[in-house]
């Protein structure tokens, strides 16, 4: 399965996804579901995908293909002129695997699932976030909830819920991202390391503070000790219940 989470702050945009997938107990894999589009100075886009690993693949590889396409008339990640248009042409490409595939998908009794967090900046507008869904359709993350989950999100969304501001730093949503990521790591087995992370500055345009944090990173195994500890500290302050 999969875990994805993008937050949009004052200060920018923070994206963070695993990297397992897994067709039973015994064929797990790694592959990347964080992909990234940049051309400094003008616009960076990043975007995470969460669902059937062909379809998403599918999907991202359509996307690079418009890229380098000799069609100049046709608009791409590259070329559109706002975020909103290049969600459009998500999820246009994503009605185009469907239209490909999704019969024999079907017929297979495989599902047409998947589901993308969309993110970025170019150049004229503030960065802007977007859920898409299989149907093509999206959202637009708001003030009040000013983050986004795909994937097994049940297990990190109540640190999220509690502690995400928008005026946060960005390396301090990073530690509250990697604490939600701590949580679902351990409740769920189909969410797995390395996690691939990409940290970005509003006005920027670079992806320079880009990560990929495996399981022996000592600051990552510093905050899992940690927050269990403190946990356990706060659990034993609290009085306890009395009928």
């Amino acid at each position: 399965m999969t875990y994805c989470v993008g937050l949009k702050l004052d200060r920018g945009l923070v994206f963070a996804a695993d990297t397992r997938t897994n067709a039973g107990v015994d064929n797990i894999s790694t592959f990347k579901k964080l992909h990234v589009w940049e051309e400094p100075g003008e616009r960076v886009i990043a975007l995470m995908s969460s669902g059937n690993l062909a379809v998403t693949q599918a999907v991202v590889s359509l996307l690079g293909e418009h890229i380098t396409s000799a069609d100049n008339d046709r608009s791409t990640v590259m070329t559109a002129k706002t975020m909103f248009q290049v969600a459009r042409l998500i999820g246009s490409a994503v009605r185009e695997v469907k239209e490909i595939d999704g019969e024999a998908l079907a017929a297979s009794a495989e599902n047409f699932f998947v589901t993308f967090i969309l993110g970025g900046q170019i150049k004229g507008e503030e960065p802007r976030l977007f859920q898409i869904y299989a149907a093509g359709n999206f959202i637009e993350v708001t003030e009040d909830t000013p983050f986004l989950q795909i994937g097994e999100h049940k297990y990190g969304k109540p640190i999220l819920d509690r502690v995400t501001r928008s005026d946060m730093r960005l390396g301090e949503a990073a530690k509250l991202v990697l604490l939600s990521f701590d949580s679902t790591l351990r409740s769920n087995l189909s969410v797995g390391m390395p996690i691939d992370m990409l940290l970005y500055n509003k006005d920027t345009f670079t992806t320079q503070r880009q990560v990929r944090i495996t399981q022996d990173d000592p600051y990552f195994q510093k905050l899992s000790h940690g927050w269990s500890e403190k946990l356990r500290e706060a659990f034993a302050d609290i009085d306890e219940f009395e009928v």
